[in-house]
C-alpha cells in the first residue's frame, strides 16, 4: 500500500470526518483568491438528486509552488498531518482534512467552514486568549512556519479556526508566528496533560503515529515528539527564535 493509500484509509476511519469529504463527488467551484499555490473552492457530495453536498477546500498537489525547504509535492500531506495532530492533542480547531483524489489529481481536501471575513488574529487575540495559546502551543508542536493573523477565523459558530498548514513539520526549527504575547508564561496543567498524552499515544503506536507515518518522514515525526518533550520539559511558553520569528506579510 502506497503512503498516499494508507492516508486515505486513516481518513476514512476517523469519525469526525463527513463521509462526503473522504469519499464523495467533488465538483470544482472556482479558484480561491489570493493563493500562493492553486487552491479551489469544491463541492463534495454523494451524488444524489436531491443532495448539495458541503463546501470544501481543494488543495491539489500539481498546483503546489516548490519550496526550497519542503520537499516537493508534500505541502498537501502537511495539512492533512496538522488536522491529525490537533485531534490527537483535542486542540485546536482545524476543519477536518483528508487526502484523496479529486479533479486535479491527489491532494487535500478540507471542510469550509463559514466565517465572518473582518477578523483574524489580531482583532480577536484579547477575546480569546485561551483558545490562542492552544494555537501557541500547536504551533509549536507542528513547527508551524507561517502562521499568518489571517489563518485564525472566528467561525459563525463562535469557534475560533486555524488553517492552512502546509509549511509545518520541518525537522528543522522553522517556527514563524504572529503570536509571541504568552512567551515565557507557564503552559496552563491541562495543556500539559493533553501533550503528555499526545506523547504517550506516539509511543503506544496505533492510530495516530500511524496516520501521521503515512503523512510525513521518519525524522519529521520524530522531531514532533521532540518538540512536544521539549514543551514539557520547559513547562513554559518558548522565547522566540531561533531564526526569524515572524512570517510575512503578518495578515
Amino acid at each position: 500500500m502506497s503512503r498516499d493509500e494508507r492516508a486515505l484509509e486513516a481518513g476514512l476511519t476517523d469519525p469526525a470526518i463527513p463521509p462526503a469529504l473522504a469519499t464523495g463527488t467533488l465538483e470544482i467551484v472556482g479558484l480561491m483568491p489570493h493563493s500562493s499555490n492553486y487552491t479551489f473552492l469544491a463541492r463534495a457530495g454523494d451524488g444524489g438528486t436531491d443532495d448539495t453536498g458541503i463546501l470544501a477546500i481543494y488543495k491539489p498537489r500539481r498546483g503546489e509552488t516548490p519550496l526550497w525547504d519542503f520537499p516537493e509535492g508534500t505541502l498537501c500531506r502537511r495539512e492533512v498531518a496538522a488536522y491529525v495532530l490537533a485531534r490527537a492533542l483535542g486542540w485546536p480547531n482545524v476543519p477536518p482534512t483528508v487526502l484523496r483524489d479529486g479533479p486535479e489529481g491527489i491532494g487535500s481536501v478540507q471542510l469550509f467552514v463559514d466565517v465572518d471575513p473582518q477578523q483574524h488574529y489580531f482583532t480577536l487575540e484579547r477575546s480569546h486568549a485561551d483558545e490562542f495559546r492552544k494555537v501557541a502551543l500547536f504551533d509549536h508542536v507542528a513547527n508551524n512556519a507561517d502562521r499568518k493573523a489571517g489563518h485564525c477565523l472566528l467561525g459563525n459558530d463562535g469557534r475560533i479556526w486555524v488553517i492552512d498548514h502546509g509549511v509545518c513539520f520541518s525537522d528543522e526549527p522553522k517556527l514563524r508566528t504572529v503570536i509571541w504575547e504568552f512567551a515565557g508564561e507557564p503552559i496552563p496543567a491541562p495543556l500539559l496533560d493533553d501533550l503528555r498524552r499526545l506523547v504517550a499515544a506516539l509511543d503506544a503506536g496505533g492510530a495516530v503515529p500511524d496516520a501521521l507515518r503515512s503523512l510525513l518522514d521518519p525524522q519529521e515525526l520524530a522531531a514532533v515528539r521532540s518538540r512536544a518533550d521539549a514543551l514539557l520539559s520547559a513547562g513554559c511558553f518558548p522565547e522566540p527564535g531561533p531564526g526569524r520569528p515572524y512570517p510575512w506579510p503578518p495578515i
